[in-house]
């Protein structure tokens, strides 16, 4: 009997677990240590997030593959 198993979530990896905690220590020491800076920063992290969340959101949405006169499930009726 072969049993498929998911992969754990990376968060519950110990590469995720141990990630998390060092995104934490740095966040906390660059607000600590150099919070003008950062707060300098924050707008144009905003802008730079918009384009970067366009890229990496898009993964599940099934781009491409399909024509333009095709519709995206078979039992609907064609674009056109």
């Amino acid at each position: 009997m072969d049993q498929q198993h998911p992969r754990p979530s990376f968060w519950k990896t110990p590469f995720g677990v141990v990630s998390t905690i060092v995104a934490v220590v740095a966040s906390a020491y660059l607000w600590v240590a150099h919070k003008d800076h950062v707060l300098a920063l924050l707008p144009f992290a905003f802008l730079a997030a918009c384009p970067l969340m366009h890229i990496f959101m898009h993964r599940g949405h099934d781009h491409g593959g399909h024509s333009r006169g095709e519709s995206r499930d078979n039992n609907g009726p064609r674009n056109s």
